[in-house]
């Protein structure tokens, strides 16, 4: 509408002029080299105007003709531009697709129409991918990383063809080089912080991690808690030659995290052998409430030295009362009722959970039928059903079973990656998104065996060496520990277990599956092991006495 009005405005103004010159005619005398020209003022201005417009004329035709080399060379350069925006376009779409032969042939059209450029470096990296051309893409992500504008693209591609190759020292060297950039992608300050839990270098993790707060990777809560494990992983061993400044790493991890149960139990410990009684219950309490754990009560009973059983009763019922209901809580009593020879307390609070028993619950009431009523029928049945009962929590990080607390999950190098749960509870996401990145054959996507539950090389979790059940195991400790399968038989454990969900790489690299990527892990249909016929003879019963002989 505005430029309607000032159209016709424009054309009123016109006409107005040209009436107003109409009116008011005139003479206009030109002389000029003896020449003398007389015409009205009306003829002038169109004769200005006419030649004004021949002019201009005139002058476009003479540009056009000059510059018309550069406007074809320009034309050309625009319709190949817009050739390879289309070849690159439908190229990653035939990529997100997984048609090979489509990707390849855009990847050729794009390499010929734009050789160099950042989006053809990425369709060819991706095209090899697919291919499982490991050597082409390595290359292309090469050429990327020698470039500024590609750089940290190119490293990261590096990063995980690195990691495929089951090469940590390159993947932690293209990792450390993406985290010198002034400013980090998250995926490089992450990989070089689980790198150093890794390797056990603590106090690098933790100028690691300061430096991913400074760049605000992370949010201020999660830095304390991570922050709380690593100083609590540096104090675990330095309780061991230098417990003073064990006790002042431990007293500040539970500053930073109260709840964290190793920190806590740590702390308090130290902290009572120091004769910091109140302190270091304040601090068991403070982390009971929100997190019940056999350390925190074991820690909490043997404040002082120098106690009775009974009066370690009385302190454990006192801490129980502070998370009431809890199944920690019920066992915790139980185990000191029974050292304090309280059978009939013992029974009381184990009654209830009876009915669907737990290994550990199973085991502490093979011991009270023993020592209350010396009743060898009834303690033997419960040594069965402790047998076959349902597991209890264990430290679990990536399927990963741990008898005791790790900073890192030795599977996936994520940090305070453990927490106390039924293993069997289940660690699948709820799907697996199409930039899953491959991971290394040996670490998740394939069957794992069984893990150790130490360093030192013990047996893996829910198996029982035949050599071994002749080792004391109290009804206190991991049930886990209790079983054996029938004959030397290696019990398949479940697949939730025994499985590791493909981790999630950041976006882009890879867009999709490579073909030799193992995908999330097949169904195993027939991993259950058999019992054996003869559970109940009597050598196997001498084996099962033996596990829960105090």
């Amino acid at each position: 509408m505005i430029r309607v009005v000032l159209f016709v405005l424009l054309i009123g103004a016109l006409a107005f002029g040209a009436v107003w010159l109409a009116d008011r005619p005139g003479d206009v005398v030109i002389t000029w080299l003896g020449r003398r020209v007389e015409t009205s003022v009306m003829v002038l201005a169109l004769a200005v105007a006419a030649i004004a417009v021949l002019t201009t004329l005139f002058w476009s035709t003479l540009r056009a003709i000059v510059g018309l080399p550069r406007a074809v060379a320009d034309h050309m350069r625009i319709r190949r531009g817009m050739r390879g925006y289309v070849a690159v376009s439908q190229g990653l779409v035939a990529i997100g697709s997984g048609d090979l032969a489509a990707a390849r042939r855009f990847s050729t059209e794009a390499s010929r129409i734009a050789p160099g450029e950042p989006l053809t470096l990425l369709l060819q990296a991706q095209t090899a991918q697919l291919g499982g051309e490991r050597d082409a893409a390595t290359h292309s992500f090469q050429r990327m990383a020698e470039r500024d504008d590609t750089r940290l693209l190119g490293l990261h591609g590096l990063f995980i063809e690195a990691r495929r190759r089951n090469e940590p020292a390159a993947a932690l060297m293209y990792a450390e080089e993406a985290a010198r950039q002034t400013s980090f992608p998250p995926w490089a300050g992450q990989a070089v912080l689980e790198f150093r839990c890794i390797a056990g270098d603590w106090s690098g993790a933790l100028e690691r991690l300061d430096r991913n707060m400074n760049a605000g990777l992370v949010d201020k809560a999660t830095y304390r808690r991570h922050r709380a494990v690593l100083l609590t992983a540096q104090a675990l061993p330095a309780q061991e030659s230098d417990r003073d400044r064990a006790k002042v790493l431990a007293s500040e991890a539970v500053k930073l995290a109260p709840s964290l149960v190793p920190a806590a139990a740590l702390a308090a410990r130290l902290l009572s052998e120091a004769g910091e009684l109140r302190k270091a219950a304040r601090i068991v309490e403070a982390a009971w409430r929100d997190n019940p754990h056999p350390d925190l009560a074991d820690v909490y009973a043997h404040l002082r030295s120098g106690d009775s059983a009974r009066e370690r009763l009385a302190r454990i019922q006192s801490l129980a009362a502070r998370a009431p209901g809890t199944v920690e809580a019920v066992l915790a009593v139980a185990r000191a009722a029974l050292d304090a020879q309280e059978f009939a307390a013992a029974r009381a609070v184990l009654e209830p959970l009876t009915a669907a028993p737990t290994r550990r619950v199973a085991a502490l009431m093979a011991e009270l039928e023993r020592k209350q009523h010396a009743d060898e029928g009834r303690a033997r049945a419960w040594m069965v059903r402790a047998l076959r009962a349902r597991r209890d929590p264990a430290w679990t990080a990536d399927g990963f079973v741990s008898e005791r607390w790790l900073p890192a999950s030795p599977v996936s190098g994520h940090l305070d990656a453990f927490e106390w749960k039924d293993p069997l509870a289940g660690d699948e996401p709820a799907g697996v998104l199409i930039e899953a990145e491959e991971a290394p054959a040996d670490r998740c996507g394939t069957l794992m065996p069984a893990q150790p539950h130490e360093a030192g090389g013990s047996a893996p979790s829910g198996v029982q060496d035949p050599e071994s059940a002749s080792q004391d195991v109290s009804p206190g400790k991991r049930a886990s520990s209790a079983e054996e399968p029938p004959h030397g038989q290696t019990e398949i454990e479940p697949r939730h277990r025994r499985f590791k969900a493909i981790p999630v790489a950041p976006a882009v690299i890879p867009l999709v599956h490579a073909p030799d990527d193992p995908g999330p892990d097949p169904e195993i249909t027939n991993g259950k092991g058999r019992e054996s016929s003869e559970e109940h003879s009597g050598d196997n019963w001498t084996r099962i006495r033996q596990l829960f002989r105090q």
